[in-house]
């Protein structure tokens, strides 16, 4: 910046603008060479940081260090994340960052309903696709008020594989996601659990009903506790740093309209190169630190 700013005001002696700002006229001069013939360690930087930038622009903004980091690797980048960390705040580049209060409470549970036992303890793992599933809803806001969103991911390839909008969380908002589901997947009897919290949506006994008529096992974690919950809650937390909070929509089509754009082309198209690891740690990880 020192060198820009003599630079750009020739009218200034540069030993009185060095002598004011008290630096050195050999730091300055080695500063101009360093310019004119840059290190090797320089050049390298900037070519890492033209790929750091490229990723960046890619994610729509939303990349932090680590993922930018885990993007390099992939495209043979053999550098440091801490170097990664140095090279996008030089360039005033950063991820986007959750909220500390994203989420309120929304789980009503219904204390007569008796639910589902838990299956899976916390372990977000398959073997296969659609053996395991993981549900829930969560509030979208736009213009026109609150609406819902409610999703079923795979465990094995972390992909959307149904969801639903409405403006209200009900029976039929959960039922529309897991029917979607069931109609793109390759569903079989006995084969799949889908594991949700004890809401009043999921131990409604029509949804009950719905899966049993699927060979689908039920599970259930326990009210509010987003760790019983993790992968469902990592990508809540997820599209709303990327995308929810970024973004303000006058009326609930265009939110649709966004969210479909990001859950069946942005977010598919990065689960698709991922499979099914998914565990309780990484959950925790993922639904305190996104980026």
């Amino acid at each position: 910046m020192i060198v820009a700013f003599v630079s750009e005001h020739p009218q200034h002696p540069v030993e009185l603008v060095l002598r004011v700002l008290g630096i050195a006229s050999s730091t300055y001069y080695g500063w101009l060479r360093q310019a004119k013939v840059p290190s090797r360690r320089r050049l390298a930087d900037q070519e890492l940081l033209a790929e750091i930038v490229d990723i960046h622009t890619s994610s729509g903004g939303t990349y932090g260090s680590p993922r930018v980091h885990a993007m390099l690797a992939r495209r043979g980048f053999s550098v440091g994340r801490k170097r990664v960390e140095r090279l996008m705040r030089g360039a005033g580049l950063q991820g986007a960052f959750l909220r500390k209060k994203w989420r309120l409470g929304s789980t009503r549970q219904d204390r007569r309903a008796t639910p589902a036992p838990d299956l899976v303890n916390r372990d977000f793992t398959a073997g296969e696709p659609d053996r395991l599933w993981v549900a829930d809803a969560t509030r979208i806001v736009c213009g026109e008020g609150v609406f819902w969103l409610a999703a079923v991911r795979d465990a094995f390839s972390n992909r959307i594989v149904g969801w639903k909008c409405s403006d209200r969380c009900d029976t039929e908002l959960v039922l529309g996601a897991l029917e979607y589901a069931v109609w793109t997947r390759d569903v079989r009897d006995g084969q799949l659990v889908h594991h949700s919290d004890r809401g009043s949506t999921y131990t409604a006994i029509r949804f009950a009903n719905r899966l049993a008529d699927n060979g689908i096992a039920q599970s259930m974690g326990s009210v509010g506790d987003s760790y019983d919950n993790a992968l469902m809650e990592n990508f809540f937390s997820t599209l709303k740093t990327e995308l929810v909070y970024r973004n303000s929509w006058r009326t609930r089509e265009d939110a649709e309209n966004a969210l479909f754009a990001y859950i069946e082309t942005s977010h598919q198209h990065r689960m698709s190169s991922r499979s099914g690891n998914f565990t309780y740690g990484e959950g925790i990880r993922r639904v305190v630190d996104p980026t």
